[in-house]
């Protein structure tokens, strides 16, 4: 039976040892067991990246190493094509050392959808993939509800706007932007623009409370407008078809999952950047309790304090239910798809649902970690600050906020008209 997938905390009893996932494949284990070993050097850079509201030069290279930023690309573009799981624990990994750089991680899963446009537009899209360190192209605006303005000229199209929101502006070659514009038919239209980064300004508007790290920068054109040939332009009501034509084109688990099942991946890696987080709050929460005093009672130690033992008792439930649900989810995606099925559409919002209830129990697991252990928390030297202000940040992103998402689920169990997901 391999133990590698225990979570030890130093000082207390470990939990028992689970079986490694039937569906975590051995190229999978070595990059989660690679990224466990940055952990510490991740922790250490963290500081220094939100200053520079990027990840570090150091942390950049070290995460491009480790192949990050190509886990769903395949062989052919120097990458792995995992499935759910492995994703799912290299995430969790990355969570524990620096969320900012697991958040990058997630977003970066997005480069399989690249490969759907036309040959010409993926040559040139990779054709620095086994040099560039960072994510090879980001998206801003996609799916928001104000994108770009574009116009039709000769050739291609006149853009223009600001894009938010661009996770890996700093580091990407390449951004692909949201776009309003009017149909022959005279009907409002959605399109997506692809810009390489000699045609984009990365702005200086990512100041924020939590996953500074990422560089979730504002991008516009450099003038007022930026042409786009049209060969880099498309509506996005024909992306749908072109990601479906993805499925098995490639070797790779990440090549075989279904439409509703490449919804759902999204979610579960999210899920599991909070898990990481929440680990690794634990962790540095019980390495400070054991060596801390207490400000007002008579115990040798903070560890040594009932209050301190519950909060910690309740805090590795949290974690343990949040990653049954988390593993179980992405266990199940990997099964069905290697069984040639897919998720149904109704299956989306309830299992979404699922797992922003996780992300919450979590963060609440965070708060409650810090507040136990007191006022030396808040010194930007202590791990456990940034763990509280990255999750907040997490929980608060559009498509993983708690309320919404109740309510889309509660329309349903009451009979109600659902709700449209996408503004296309």
């Amino acid at each position: 039976m391999s133990q590698s997938s225990v979570t030890a905390f130093p000082g207390s009893a470990p939990p028992p040892p689970r079986r490694e996932s039937e569906f975590l494949s051995e190229t999978g284990r070595r990059i989660r067991d690679e990224v466990r070993e940055l952990i510490p050097t991740l922790r250490a850079n963290a500081g220094d990246g939100e200053k520079i509201g990027a990840l570090t030069p150091a942390t950049l290279k070290a995460l491009s190493d480790a192949g990050i930023f190509k886990l769903t690309l395949p062989a052919e573009y120097d990458g792995t094509a995992l499935g759910a799981r492995d994703i799912t624990e290299i995430i969790t990994a990355l969570g524990a050392g620096d969320a900012a750089a697991g958040w990058l991680a997630v977003v970066s899963t997005a480069t399989r959808n690249s490969l759907a446009y036309p040959q010409r537009l993926v040559d040139e899209v990779f054709r620095d993939i086994a040099t560039w360190e960072g994510p090879i192209i980001i998206g801003a605006s996609l799916l928001s509800p104000v994108v770009g303005k574009a116009r039709k000229v000769d050739g291609g199209w006149m853009i223009s706007g600001k894009w938010t929101y661009g996770s890996g502006a700093k580091h990407t070659a390449w951004a692909t932007v949201g776009l309003d514009y009017t149909g022959e038919d005279g009907k409002p239209r959605r399109a997506m623009a692809l810009l390489p980064r000699e045609e984009f300004r990365v702005l200086d508007d990512w100041h924020v409370m939590g996953l500074m790290g990422t560089s979730s920068n504002s991008i516009t054109t450099l003038g007022e407008e930026g042409f786009v040939p049209d060969y880099r332009v498309f509506d996005l009501a024909e992306m749908p078809p072109r990601l479906d034509a993805l499925r098995g084109r490639y070797e790779g688990l990440a090549f075989k999952f279904g439409m509703v099942a490449q919804m759902l991946l999204v979610p579960v890696h999210f899920a599991a950047l909070a898990l990481g987080m929440a680990e690794g709050c634990l962790e540095s929460f019980t390495e400070q309790a054991k060596r801390r005093r207490p400000f007002n009672l008579p115990y040798p130690t903070v560890a040594d304090m009932p209050s301190v033992q519950v909060a910690a008792g309740k805090a590795r439930a949290a974690i343990n239910v949040a990653r049954a649900t988390i593993h179980g989810y992405a266990d199940e995606l990997d099964r069905r798809t290697l069984r040639g099925e897919d998720f149904v559409p109704p299956d989306e919002p309830v299992i979404t649902m699922d797992l922003i209830w996780a992300i919450n129990m979590l963060a609440q697991a965070i708060d409650a970690l810090q507040m136990t252990l007191g006022s030396s928390t808040v010194a930007l030297s202590n791990p456990i600050q940034r763990y509280v202000r990255d999750i907040r940040v997490l929980a608060t992103h559009g498509a993983l906020r708690l309320e919404p998402m109740a309510e889309i689920n509660g329309r349903d169990i009451l009979g109600l008209e659902p709700f449209m997901n996408m503004p296309i």
